[in-house]
């Protein structure tokens, strides 16, 4: 281990290392506000951190993991998140009966485990990666233990999660039994030389089908709407977008690196999970009155999206596909966040703020957070001016440049479909109890910690959408480094 590799590795190390250091500030003395303001230390400074392993990049820091541009962006994308997660957690269990030091532990592990997912070229830390962050997603989801629905989403989650577990074990071993190396880089360098055994392909797909579970894709979805309900507000908030960006980031370096790119027969199966994605999340949410349970079956629909961008990477090339997930992920966080977060602030000190009746009146009652939540509505429909407009585009212009007509009218459809639900509850937020519309009322109190971090979201969400340019460009030269 060089000094290089040290320094590459610095972000993962503060985030392991914060952990620790919250964990033992836990068991001296038990201070919620120390807690917090420790793992905000963490997460700080390991954002601190990389513009110094950038410095070392491209390295190969361990034979494990890979340090580039493409890793870096991804773990400053999943430490972002977890400053957003863990200030919308602050206020939410503050009041909360049991112990809630716990809750940042987890929250930092996660974390970790994205970060590694996010570096990973090699298949033995893509399993440990993405068994950091599932297992410590387990206690988060179930933490309110007095509860039965938290209690009972964690079980489902747990149970399906080992079964895709499972799969991926599976298909690693039946690519490593055929081709005898577990490098994505390696095995990149075999695909092109050499033919390989059906086996192989057999191993990609059970990847695949793992993978499905863990990203909440068709027919690997049923799990969602039951977990996102269940699970603390703040929480559904890091399970529907840390994971989701970190598992996504390491399943298109794979792609890219190992070569899975020239089996045509996978990109049917991909097209299929991408239909199949797109018009059951959107379809599936028309029928709820949940706002959370319409969340979810909407980030099915949205991982859809991100899968055409996938695709079209065998046509287009890899860096046009680097760019377009990219920035989707990025729009559908930022978006997500807001959502989640305006649910999280409203069940402050009650129960879940989950049904369509909790929202009714919201604009009469605090226009502030009404707002906030309608931007982060419009930008998950895509509506121009917000990062959700030009994240579909992307996903839109690649489907068209690689003929991918099939897919091209899915994302027009799904689309189409999915304002309805959105703006079925902006609409609700305009309305009161009993349907009328009303005279403005005072603004019901809302925690300040939590409406400063969704005025930030929102901020972000408007200016990437108004003024894309600078960080399309980064994007750009983002998507050359990945290797």
């Amino acid at each position: 281990m060089t000094a290089d590799a040290l320094i590459a590795l610095l972000p993962i190390m503060v985030v392991a290392g914060a952990a620790i250091v919250v964990m033992l500030a836990i068991a001296v003395r038990r201070n919620y506000r120390l807690t917090v303001i420790l793992t905000l230390l963490g997460l700080v400074t390991a954002l601190a951190t990389l513009p110094l392993a950038a410095e070392r990049a491209p390295l190969a820091a361990t034979e494990l993991m890979r340090i580039d541009r493409y890793a870096l962006f991804f773990i400053g994308l999943v430490l972002a998140t977890g400053v957003a997660v863990t200030l919308l957690c602050y206020d939410y269990f503050a009041k909360r009966e049991e112990q809630k030091e716990e809750i940042y532990i987890l929250l930092l592990t996660t974390l970790l485990g994205g970060a590694v997912l996010a570096a990973s070229s090699h298949f033995a830390s893509f399993f440990l990666g993405l068994e950091t962050l599932s297992v410590s997603l387990f206690a988060m989801i179930a933490y309110p233990i007095k509860e039965r629905l938290p209690l009972e989403a964690g079980i489902k989650y747990m149970t399906l999660s080992g079964a895709a577990s499972a799969f991926l074990l599976f298909g690693m071993a039946l690519i490593y039994a055929e081709v005898g190396v577990l490098s994505f880089a390696e095995l990149g360098r075999l695909s092109a030389t050499a033919d390989f055994q059906p086996s192989v392909l057999i191993g990609i797909v059970m990847i695949i089908v793992g993978l499905g579970f863990k990203l909440s894709l068709v027919p690997f979805h049923l799990w969602t709407p039951d977990v996102y309900q269940g699970a603390p507000a703040p929480v559904t908030a890091l399970l529907s977008t840390v994971s989701k960006s970190a598992i996504f980031a390491l399943l298109l370096r794979y792609f890219v690196v190992s070569g899975s790119y020239s089996y045509e027969s996978l990109s049917a199966v991909l097209t299929f999970i991408a239909v199949a994605s797109i018009l059951v999340g959107n379809l599936l949410a028309l029928l709820q009155d949940n706002v959370k349970r319409i969340l979810a079956y909407s980030s099915i629909a949205h991982l859809g999206y991100v899968v055409v961008a996938l695709i079209t990477g065998r046509v287009l090339g890899s860096a046009f596909a680097v760019e377009a997930v990219a920035f989707y992920l990025v729009a559908y966080v930022v978006s997500t966040l807001g959502a989640f977060g305006v649910v999280a602030v409203l069940s402050v000190g009650g129960d879940e703020a989950e049904t369509l009746a909790a929202y009714q009146g919201l604009f009469w009652r605090n226009p502030g957070l009404a707002s906030i939540f309608t931007a982060s509505l419009l930008s998950l429909a895509g509506i121009p001016l917000t990062v959700g407009f030009v994240g579909k585009f992307y996903v839109f212009s690649s489907g068209v440049n690689a003929d991918l007509w099939l897919l091209v009218w899915t994302v027009v459809i799904g689309s189409g479909v999915g304002l309805y639900y959105y703006l079925r509850i902006v609409l609700a937020m305009m309305k009161s109890a009993d349907g009328v519309a009303t005279a403005a009322v005072p603004a019901a109190p809302a925690p300040l910690v939590g409406c400063l971090t969704l005025t930030v979201l929102v901020a972000l969400l408007l200016w990437l959408g108004v003024y894309p340019g600078a960080f399309m460009e980064m994007l750009q030269s983002l998507s050359k480094t990945l290797s």
